[in-house]
């Protein structure tokens, strides 16, 4: 009895130096704790607050009573998403752009990056960096402006030449076959450079005693960039892909939405489009919450199971 007193009377001695370390490094860290604060601010804010609106997934929610008074209608909302005869398209037409845009937005990142950090004129890559960069500053509306001057029937320069040169009337704009091509241009053309950027980074973390060590072994660029470079950025090129993945039903809501009009319906229209029509058009709050719902769960199971295919295969992942 008086040993276990006197362990009793100990242990909290033996703990204090612990908690004194900890508190020790708490404050040697401070300024990093402090610069924390507004990305968890921002997250609680605009992450995790909003979450308390998925109750309105299963409410016939009205402005007025707000989401307390509304009436609940349990998975009505979801029988009315998956009935409606415009959902397969749409979730069609929201796959298939997203992998088009995964496919085509990646791969060209990667490639302008591997040939950038090939460059050895110092002003020639960083002026190739200023114009391939540039154009992620530019906002959609303004990237679908310099697309109508170009391809708007019978006043785009395009357009205009092609009919001057008797080569018949284009009408790119509102042609079905040339809608997704459209967005995937234009996506490269506005995000490869910023994509590159983070393989840049990338590259640059790679030991340069790697290439030494292959110039002395006798492999060429091509040897290099095989078993060096892009070995260095499988992971960074991994995790994109995973988050690509799990945003895989959001198809780029603003760019989608700019582009869009009454004759691509059929294949420009996608999931957020539709949100937004009944959202904001009918004000059919709680249809649009439940697709906000699926779009989560959906999203979610395709991280987790793109991460352990990821660990299976390579031997990384996000977690």
């Amino acid at each position: 009895m008086a040993e276990t007193t006197t362990a009793m009377k100990e242990k909290p001695t033996a703990t204090r130096p612990v908690r004194q370390g900890k508190l020790r490094s708490i404050y040697h860290s401070r300024w990093f704790y402090l610069m924390m604060i507004p990305g968890l601010v921002y997250y609680i804010l605009f992450h995790f607050a909003p979450m308390a609106g998925t109750l309105i997934a299963f409410q016939n929610y009205n402005l007025m009573k707000g989401i307390w008074g509304s009436p609940w209608v349990g998975f009505d909302n979801f029988r009315v998403i998956f009935d409606n005869p415009e959902f397969l398209q749409i979730m069609r037409n929201t796959l298939l752009i997203s992998i088009y845009k995964i496919v085509g937005n990646m791969v060209p990142d990667v490639i302008l990056a591997l040939m950038l950090n090939e460059v050895r004129v110092l002003w020639f890559k960083r002026a190739v960096q200023t114009i391939t960069y540039g154009p992620y500053f530019l906002s959609w509306v303004i990237v679908y402006g310099l697309a109508f001057s170009f391809l708007a029937p019978g006043s785009g320069l395009i357009s205009t030449y092609v009919r001057d040169m008797g080569w018949g009337q284009i009408d790119l704009l509102t042609n079905n076959d040339f809608f997704r091509p459209m967005l995937v241009l234009t996506e490269i053309w506005k995000n490869t450079g910023f994509g590159a950027i983070i393989y840049l980074a990338a590259l640059a973390s790679i030991n340069q005693e790697l290439y030494e060590a292959a110039v002395v072994d006798g492999a060429g660029r091509w040897r290099q960039l095989w078993h060096i470079s892009l070995p260095g950025i499988r992971d960074v090129f991994v995790l994109l892909l995973i988050i690509r993945i799990g945003g895989i039903l959001d198809a780029g809501f603003d760019q989608v939405f700019i582009f869009l009009n009454a004759r691509v319906y059929d294949v420009g229209d996608i999931v957020d489009t539709w949100v937004y029509r009944y959202g904001f058009e009918r004000l059919e709050f709680g249809v649009a919450a439940a697709m906000g719902v699926f779009k989560s769960l959906v999203g979610l199971v395709l991280v987790v199971g793109a991460n352990r295919i990821a660990k299976k295969v390579g031997g990384s992942g996000i977690w």
